[in-house]
């Protein structure tokens, strides 16, 4: 029911920004509340941010609270995520998500609430 595709990744510095973009398709985007999770190699991928389907304050990961920035755009079925104050351990493969579930009251951050997946894209940050 949702289609999801990133972009905007790619190689950054250490304390530089990077903007991820997450196209949406299908008529219950602006129904779902939205996610952005990352994978680095060898560990599991883990909730970086989530926003509810109506929009307004994001909920953010401890590690990113402060330098990512969570927004959507109902209207143009788009997603953000900025990026700002980047280290390397920001290095993962991001993915953006679609919750499972319509018209949520409250933000899930579980990983398994999630049923729509985009493809990933690389972000590096050197050192």
């Amino acid at each position: 029911q949702v289609q999801l595709v990133e972009s905007g990744g790619g190689l950054a510095q250490a304390g530089g920004s990077l903007r991820l973009s997450c196209a949406a398709s299908g008529r219950t985007f602006s129904s779902r509340a939205m996610g952005w999770f990352r994978q680095a190699p060898g560990k599991e991928r883990e909730f970086v941010a989530a926003i509810k389907w109506s929009g307004g304050s994001a909920y953010y990961a401890d590690s990113v609270k402060g330098r990512f920035t969570m927004s959507r755009d109902n209207a143009k079925k788009m997603v953000y995520l900025q990026m700002n104050s980047l280290k390397p351990e920001d290095t993962a493969v991001y993915y953006c998500a679609a919750d499972r579930q319509s018209l949520r009251v409250v933000v899930t951050t579980s990983r398994s609430e999630y049923d729509y997946w985009g493809q990933g894209t690389q972000v590096t940050v050197s050192s």
